[in-house]
C-alpha cells in the first residue's frame, strides 16, 4: 500500500520493517507537512531510505534535525579523506580508506553482528542516519531487525523470563567478537530494559542484541545464557529482517529505540566511505 502527501510517496519494504520515501529532494529545505510526513513514516516504520541524494555535510546536519536535536558524536575521525579538508562536528566517517596505513574512519572492516548503537551507553541516541559517499561492488549490506514484531510473537514462556528485566550490554566489538585487535577498542558498559517501551510509539520492542548484550541483571550466566541465544536467534529471524543494499546517494534513519542492525562482509579492498549522524534521546530507556 502506497500512502502520499503531494508528491512524496512512502513505500514499505517489508511487513514488518523498512520503508522507502520518493519525492524528496533532501538538499533542499523541507516543507513543515514534509517533515511531518518522514517523521509518521519512520514512527511507522523503523527505518527509513532516501535514494539519489546529494548532500553537504550541513545538509546532512539539518536533515538529521527534523527528527530531534543532534547527537554529538563521540569518537571523532582522526585523519579526513581526500575531498574531505574540514569534517563539521557532529559528523562520524565510517570508512575502511587508509592513510599512512590507518583508517580514516570507524568500524571500517568486516561483518558485524546485530547490535542497537550506544545501548552500551546510560543514554543511548534515538536514533542514526548514515549517507554514503563511496561503496564497494558488493557486500557491506545492512540488515534491520524489528523490535517490536520479535517482541510481538515472542514464545510466552520466554516472554515471561525476561520481561521486567534488565539486560547488561557491553561494547565489544573488536575486543570480544573478533579478538584480532583489528576492530574499536572496548568501551563503556550500562544496563536497561530487556523490554523497552518506545517514548513516542508506546509499543513495547526487544531491547538486547548479539553483539553487545551479555547477560541479564540478577540471573547467573548460566542461566541466562540460553535465553539470551534463543532471543537472539528469534529476534534475527529473516521475516522480521530487511536487507539493504546500498547504492551512493542513499540516506537511511533508524530507530535505535525499537530496531537493531547488522552489516555483512565486504572486500577490504574497496572503498566504503559513509558520513553518520545521529538524533539525540530524550531521556534514557529506564
Amino acid at each position: 500500500m502506497t500512502a502520499a502527501t503531494s508528491t512524496l510517496e512512502v513505500i514499505p519494504l517489508t511487513a514488518h520493517i523498512g520503508a522507502e520515501m520518493r519525492g524528496l529532494d533532501m538538499s533542499q529545505p523541507l516543507s513543515d507537512a514534509d517533515i511531518a510526513a518522514i517523521n509518521q513514516a519512520f514512527l511507522d516504520h523503523s527505518v527509513i531510505v532516501f535514494r539519489g541524494q546529494k548532500l553537504s555535510q550541513e545538509d546532512l546536519l539539518r536533515v538529521t534535525s527534523y527528527f530531534g536535536p543532534i547527537g554529538h558524536m563521540r569518537r571523532p575521525p582522526k585523519y579526513f579523506p581526500p575531498g574531505f579538508d574540514k569534517i563539521l562536528p557532529n559528523i562520524m566517517l565510517i570508512s575502511n580508506i587508509r592513510e599512512n596505513g590507518e583508517p580514516i574512519g570507524a568500524l571500517p572492516d568486516g561483518e558485524m553482528m546485530f547490535h542497537h548503537d550506544m545501548i552500551h551507553s546510560a543514554n543511548p541516541d534515538a536514533a542514526t542516519m548514515l549517507y554514503s559517499v563511496e561503496i564497494p561492488s558488493h557486500g557491506g549490506d545492512t540488515l534491520f531487525a524489528s523490535g517490536y514484531a520479535a517482541w510481538d510473537t515472542l514464545d510466552p514462556a520466554l516472554r515471561a523470563k525476561v520481561d521486567g528485566k534488565r539486560a547488561k550490554h557491553f561494547y565489544n566489538y573488536g575486543s570480544v567478537q573478533k579478538g584480532d585487535g583489528k576492530g574499536t577498542e572496548a568501551f563503556g558498559e550500562s544496563s536497561h530494559p530487556f523490554v523497552r517501551t518506545h517514548d513516542q510509539s508506546g509499543r513495547k520492542a526487544l531491547y538486547v542484541n548479539r553483539l553487545m548484550t551479555v547477560g541479564i541483571e540478577g540471573m547467573p550466566d548460566e542461566e541466562a545464557a540460553p535465553i539470551l541465544e534463543a532471543i537472539f536467534d528469534h529476534m534475527e529471524k529473516p521475516e522480521f529482517v530487511y536487507a539493504h543494499k546500498w547504492q551512493v546517494g542513499d540516506v537511511l534513519l533508524w530507530d535505535n529505540r525499537c530496531s537493531s542492525h547488522a552489516r555483512t562482509d565486504f572486500p577490504s579492498t574497496e572503498r566504503r566511505l559513509m558520513l553518520r549522524t545521529t538524533v539525540e534521546c530524550d531521556k534514557p530507556p529506564f
